[in-house]
């Protein structure tokens, strides 16, 4: 009883066979030749009985496991050459991810794996120090029909600064403004010294001129920088701005942050790309470098896209309505 709640205390799936085990149950099999006798003894099954039988030579050392690794490399196995490549990147960028990584071989070293082949290296190298995540998945997934066209649909929601990033002693807070097509993924960004209704439109007008056209329609959520959390005659500038641009407001429904998946997962990935690493001591070197990051973000290759990044992937889309 003690073995197997020890064995389920360390949550192990069986108990390895020590070698004592191995050799007496060998020496008795060989004595007795009771092959049942020998297997109810010792519990084990007949098979490892003629495995260690037959690797018997009279020694212990006959009996100690082996290892499995095969004594000549794959031949598809990464090349000397590739595995430079991997650890001079790392070596330069240490908290580079495995996406980030992949899209940087293809287009400079021309690497042509698979990128799971890419991130079994990476793990085996040491380099992956992300711990799983618990979180469960949401159960509410469902099916949702992502626009195949340029300018049909953005998604805009609103990411509080961390404040350990910022070094200043003058207790500013920082938001930043997110902007999402959700066609190619390609992002906007950019940072407010206030989350309030003045920041949402001018942020709208900015976003606009960056991709340089107005969508048929912007999806939010509930937040007062958005729309009116309560009932009220009263116009919200937004939607002031949308009716004049014609562009259709459309706010999800209340709790329910899934509805905005795009934005609130590319948040995500902003903090383990960027607001892990962040040190900024001003507002306008927190915009320097968020402009940075946006140039670096957007040209990150997803799965999700084939491989691509955003940049391609709208470059994919804008030649195809053009043909």
């Amino acid at each position: 009883m003690d073995i197997v709640a020890q064995e389920k205390k360390n949550n192990k799936r069986y108990l390895p066979h020590t070698v004592s085990t191995k050799e007496g149950a060998v020496k008795l099999y060989r004595q007795t030749k009771d092959l049942d006798f020998v297997l109810r003894r010792y519990h084990i099954s007949k098979a490892s009985l003629m495995r260690w039988n037959k690797l018997y030579d009279g020694t212990k050392e006959s009996l100690v496991p082996k290892s499995h690794r095969p004594h000549s490399q794959h031949p598809n196995a990464h090349t000397e050459e590739e595995l430079n490549w991997i650890r001079t990147y790392h070596r330069r960028n240490p908290n580079i991810s495995v996406c980030e990584l992949y899209g940087k071989l293809r287009q400079e070293k021309a690497y042509s794996r698979h990128p799971g082949s890419l991130y079994r290296v990476f793990v085996r190298l040491g380099y992956r120090k992300k711990v799983e995540s618990t979180k469960k998945k949401s159960k509410h997934l469902g099916h949702y029909d992502t626009p195949t066209e340029l300018g049909k649909k953005w998604q805009m929601d609103v990411k509080y600064v961390p404040t350990v990033c910022y070094v200043g002693t003058d207790g500013e807070k920082f938001y930043q403004y997110t902007m999402i097509e959700e066609a190619s993924r390609e992002r906007f960004l950019y940072a407010y010294k206030e989350n309030s209704s003045y920041s949402t439109v001018d942020f709208v007008h900015r976003a606009i001129l960056y991709f340089g056209y107005a969508p048929d329609m912007i999806q939010t959520d509930n937040g007062g920088e958005f729309t009116h959390t309560q009932k009220t005659k009263r116009i919200h500038p937004l939607d002031d701005l949308c009716s004049k641009l014609h562009i259709l407001h459309k706010t999800i429904r209340p709790k329910t942050p899934w509805h905005n998946g795009k934005v609130e997962r590319s948040h995500r990935n902003d903090q383990e790309r960027f607001y892990n690493y962040l040190k900024f001591y001003s507002y306008e070197d927190l915009q320097i470098q968020m402009k940075r990051y946006l140039r670096r973000s957007n040209r990150i290759p997803m799965s999700v896209l084939g491989w691509k990044s955003p940049i391609q992937k709208r470059q994919d889309l804008e030649s195809s309505r053009v043909c």
